[in-house]
């Protein structure tokens, strides 16, 4: 297995910079199976590929204002990406754009009266010591900060309208954990009456909580995938989600996963017999082809980027040379790709 295994060239036009009209209609595509074409539906209509008893899976993580201007006491310019809090409420691991690295001690100014001091660095990767003179600084982080759009949707930074946009589109509608850098983008999809729609079909909903970080997005710079090394990232699976995901499969039902994130996360969370086990902890499990899947049986999921490991998972799940071409397809009948894009309906 090599990462060129995982290439494919997409057109820049493909590459979705705004979300659809309305969350639930954008479109969702069902690869075929076995010689099948596939179907090209509307995301509304998913509701239609559920059974009585199905069991569909979200990721109820909220996404930080975690982008961050500032300045160096030289004057040089910088942008900070929050990533996850230390053991101290105050301290950051943080990405930062500069063009010289800081030293440690130094004081930066941010946006909004923030300050931050260097601590360290590791790798990539800064830790910061954040403070406001009001003490509050998670209004002030609420305040100054702005959500963190991936690199490819291009905004100018003075467009207040699109900034709104954003962070009301750039969230699900069941947000609810505060701790996420990046949205689990195929919950982006759903409505509240979408899930409704869901439940009178007879499918139940739960959730679970992984806080999508740096783990999720990390480019694969390794020639072989097999060594790439995933950062962890928190997750939570709470004891009703398992037992609700206990209830299906011994019906007959299936497990379906909304977003590569709640993949990770129940497959991540097997006991030593297998069994799904629930709790909080890290999360750094990395799925490529060869997985044995053991508890999602179908999953809902946006189109992801080349040579990264969200592409390696699907194709994991549902073949490599099906999910390419279904790639292909897609980018043929017009899809729109990444965050803000479309989304499929993947079974093995």
């Amino acid at each position: 297995m090599k990462l060129s295994d995982f290439d494919f060239d997409l057109p820049e036009s493909a590459i979705a910079q705004q979300p659809a009209g309305r969350r639930d209609r954008s479109r969702l595509m069902v690869p075929g199976c076995a010689g099948e074409g596939s179907l090209h539906l509307r995301f509304d209509q998913l509701p239609g590929l559920l059974a009585a008893g199905d069991l569909l899976v979200l990721n109820d993580t909220r996404v930080l204002k975690a982008r961050l201007n500032g300045s160096r006491p030289s004057g040089g310019r910088l942008e900070l990406l929050l990533l996850e809090q230390g053991v101290r409420s105050r301290d950051w691991w943080c990405l930062m754009k500069v063009r010289r690295a800081p030293h440690p001690g130094e004081r930066l100014m941010l946006d909004g009266g923030l300050w931050a001091e260097v601590l360290e660095r590791r790798d990539d990767r800064w830790l910061l010591r954040l403070e406001h003179p009001s003490g509050e600084l998670s209004s002030a982080l609420e305040t100054a900060g702005r959500m963190p759009l991936p690199p490819y949707i291009r905004r100018d930074p003075e467009d207040a309208e699109a900034a709104g946009l954003d962070q009301e589109r750039y969230q699900t509608v069941f947000a609810r954990h505060e701790g996420a850098v990046a949205a689990p983008t195929a919950g982006l999809h759903f409505t509240p009456e979408l899930l409704n729609a869901i439940r009178d079909r007879g499918a139940n909903v739960a959730f679970l909580t992984l806080h999508v970080g740096i783990g999720t997005f990390l480019p694969v710079r390794a020639t072989d995938p097999e060594n790439h090394v995933m950062h962890s990232e928190s997750y939570t699976l709470p004891r009703k989600t398992v037992e609700a995901a206990r209830v299906a499969r011994e019906s007959g039902a299936r497990v379906i996963a909304v977003g590569t994130t709640v993949v990770r996360t129940l497959e991540g969370c097997a006991g030593p017999d297998g069994t799904l086990v629930p709790g909080s902890g890290r999360c750094n499990l990395f799925i490529r082809p060869g997985h044995q899947f053991r508890h999602v049986d179908a999953m809902v999921t946006n189109f992801h980027l080349p040579r990264s490991t969200l592409l390696m998972l699907v194709s994991a799940f549902a073949g490599r040379d099906r999910v390419l071409a279904a790639y292909d397809e897609a980018i043929r009948e017009g899809y729109r790709f990444y965050s803000y894009g479309d989304a499929m309906f993947l079974t093995p």
